[in-house]
């Protein structure tokens, strides 16, 4: 019970080393999900709208990299930006740049896939009129990605969820550095550890408020666009 006061204390009170952490979690997840869209969104789009020998089994390796291990992801990348690996000379690996690649290597297939299933499924309705007015490749991606625009934001909140969420990829490639690389999650992880509960739970409380005022907004977004559309 005195850990949960304390917790809610060092939030309430804009503790600068709990703000500090939250901010580079932010910043990392945020940044690792942006990069995901960029590739994922038009990679989705185009496996959706396009037909080639081995789609099927690109489809079906993009939905099980959506349940790649973390922990595989990060020791990849360990190895690509280690100081033998082929992008070692960048000097990244134990950087928020390095967690950064990590993350949005695990964010890219959950969006990648979902993005898919969504253009298909709109395809369906949009095939005739797209064919009908002459629309090329380029404008049939671009368009339904518009007009879907509000059915994507579940495949964007579920690639931050797994971004804001991830432990060991980010401990791995980061090296839970005090005041460099320490999120949200490593700290939680660590702090339990040591038995300092009040941090770990204030951290706890931030992240769980973080998504779920994500996940508001991303709802009334969704039923503002449904009553402007009805």
């Amino acid at each position: 019970m005195s850990e949960g006061i304390s917790a809610w204390q060092l939030v309430a009170s804009g503790d600068a080393t709990l703000f500090a952490i939250v901010r580079l979690s932010l910043a990392v997840s945020l940044s690792a999900v942006a990069i995901a869209v960029v590739v994922g969104l038009p990679l989705g789009a185009v496996l959706a709208l396009t037909r080639f020998p081995g789609r099927s089994a690109l489809i079906v390796i993009l939905n099980g990299f959506m349940g790649l291990p973390p922990v595989v992801v990060g020791l990849a990348v360990y190895l690509l930006l280690s100081r033998s690996g082929p992008l070692g000379e960048l000097g990244l690996l134990f950087t928020p740049a390095a967690m950064v690649v990590a993350q949005a290597l695990l964010v890219l297939p959950i969006i990648a896939a979902l993005t898919r299933q969504t253009i298909e499924d709109l395809w369906r309705e949009y095939r005739d009129e797209l064919t009908a007015m002459g629309v090329g490749p380029t404008g049939r991606v671009a368009t339904l990605l518009w007009d879907s625009r509000f059915s994507l934001i579940t495949a964007l909140l579920a690639g931050f969820g797994r971004a804001a969420a991830e432990v060991g990829t980010v401990m791995i490639v980061g090296g839970n550095i005090d005041g460099f690389t320490r999120t949200m999650t490593t700290t939680i992880a660590l702090e339990t550890s040591k038995g300092n509960l009040p941090l770990a739970m204030g951290l706890g409380l931030v992240l769980i408020g973080l998504i779920m005022a994500i996940n508001a907004a991303a709802w009334g977004v969704r039923l503002w666009s449904e009553q402007r559309a009805g």
